[in-house]
């Protein structure tokens, strides 16, 4: 019987584990999907002090160290059962490294600044590990530029050379970050040949998620509209992405419909059981009441970081402008972020009560709520490579309202068009944004057609089912090339 392929994929971030974003979602899905499709997914992450992680039953697989240029880091390869989770997940521990309470950053936001040294020594751990396996995978699948250095390190570096043949797929959830450094720290970066230090370089400086796509076998983004996108921005790796078209393709991401099923989510008041409306009336009660909006008036939301590229340097102005044009609508945001965004929406919350309120944090149970509870979830994004917010919403009915850009272009229909799904706006600007709004307040009037456009959302087929066949092929692709 023919074994299945092993697929191990390697990432800075996994869902439960440690998450600050899309990132996390996805690698923390698409394995279990692949599990399901007989093909045997693991995944790795840097072992960080966060509750999650604590809390699990660790089991060391093996022990080792790596060279840093003048000093032995040691590290452990732990690992949990497949029960968990629905896949086999293992962290690489580096004491002094990773061990800290944030993946990124500190508790108070200001971000670590030895990543180099961090990322680096994580992925150096992992192939060692993977060295000594007895039965190696059979694709390295690597995410965003904190694994980017991989693809090169199996190619061309002597020290790895019993990997080369194992193909590697790079998928680039976020192109924003390269994650560039100085060619000072080389010496962190084990041996190879001058000839290919342009494999790692760009524009002068080394970049790993500019040596990910170019020394990758295959490069996936999350998104078909994203892979368009950063070939004309990429924070100058645009002619790259151009030049390496040949090996590149954009797959929507999916979401887990068994963490996201209005039937059985543990996190609403209410779950789904024959009527959307009931479903969708009784979860918004508890928002209604425990934020003091108004019940007659459609609930537009926001959920996300308070960041430029999620568009929510406009809030404030949008509050403002949404509430003195006197809309009919209630908003509610939930995030947090930027401190001057922070501060002028609570400053807002007294002027603007019974309509207008946040909660200031991230709370995974509310999220859920809200996208049971809202009438509209609105997502101003400036970049968004997938988005997964607008498929939850989707998912439990509630209408997104997005900006055309990336996977929410490729994911969301605007109701003027055959087969509407929800409300789209061209422009990052409070004007646009109010339009979409006034569509909606039109849109929740019409009390027929909105009943249906949610009912019709709710049957659409965002699961991970379609994307996961789709890796399964590049996966098979990859392996004739070897055979």
């Amino acid at each position: 019987m023919k074994k299945p392929t092993q697929i191990l994929h390697i990432s800075a971030e996994c869902y439960p584990a440690a998450k600050t974003g899309g990132l996390a979602d996805v690698v923390g899905a698409l394995p279990k999907y692949l599990n399901e499709a007989q093909v045997r997914a693991q995944v790795i992450i840097p072992k960080y002090d966060l509750l999650w992680i604590n809390e699990q039953n660790w089991q060391e697989v093996y022990t080792g160290s790596v060279w840093m240029g003048y000093y032995d880091q040691p590290f452990r390869i732990l690992s949990i059962s497949q029960e968990v989770l629905g896949f086999e997940l293992l962290s690489v521990e580096l004491l002094g490294k990773f061990d800290r309470p944030g993946i990124y950053a500190d508790p108070h936001g200001h971000p670590y600044g030895d990543d180099v040294d961090r990322f680096v020594s994580f992925q150096k751990a992992v192939l060692k590990w993977v060295q000594q396996l007895e039965k190696v995978p059979d694709i390295l699948h690597c995410h965003d530029h904190h694994t980017g250095f991989i693809p090169f390190f199996t190619k061309h570096c002597p020290e790895y050379q019993s990997l080369s043949k194992i193909p590697t797929v790079f998928t680039i959830h976020n192109g924003k970050y390269h994650g560039d450094f100085g060619w000072d720290l080389r010496y962190m970066l084990p041996h190879f040949d001058n000839w290919v230090g342009g494999l790692i370089e760009w524009q002068g400086r080394i970049n790993p998620l500019a040596a990910g796509i170019k020394s990758c076998w295959k490069l996936t983004t999350v998104s078909n509209t994203y892979l368009e996108e950063l070939r004309t921005d990429s924070g100058g790796l645009e002619w790259l992405f151009r030049e390496e078209a040949h090996k590149s393709m954009g797959i929507l991401n999916g979401i887990d419909t068994v963490v996201w099923d209005p039937s059985t989510d543990p996190s609403l008041s209410f779950t789904l059981k024959k009527s959307v409306s009931n479903f969708k009336r009784e979860n918004k009660k508890p928002i209604i009441a425990e934020y003091g909006l108004d019940p007659a008036l459609p609930l537009i939301s926001f959920i996300g970081r308070f960041a430029i590229e999620k568009g929510a340097d406009v809030l404030p102005d949008l509050v403002y402008q949404t509430f003195d044009n006197n809309f009919p609508v209630n908003l509610f945001i939930l995030g947090s972020g930027d401190p001057t965004i922070t501060g002028a929406l609570n400053g807002m919350q007294p002027r603007y009560a019974g309509k207008f309120n946040t909660f200031i944090g991230y709370n995974e149970d509310l999220a859920h709520q809200i996208y049971a509870g809202s009438d509209f979830l609105f997502m101003p994004s400036r970049v968004e490579p997938c988005g997964l917010n607008q498929m939850y919403a989707l998912r439990y009915g509630t209408i997104p309202i997005v900006r055309r850009t990336g996977g929410l272009q490729d994911s969301v229909v605007d109701i003027g068009d055959e087969g509407g799904s929800g409300i789209m706006f061209n422009h990052v600007l409070t004007g646009d944004i109010l339009h979409a709004f006034y569509r909606a307040t039109v849109l929740f009037g019409d009390k027929k057609k909105f009943k249906q456009v949610q009912g019709n959302n709710m049957q659409l087929d965002f699961s991970w089912q379609k994307s996961a066949s789709i890796y399964v092929s590049i996966y098979k692709e990859l392996q004739k090339k070897i055979a």
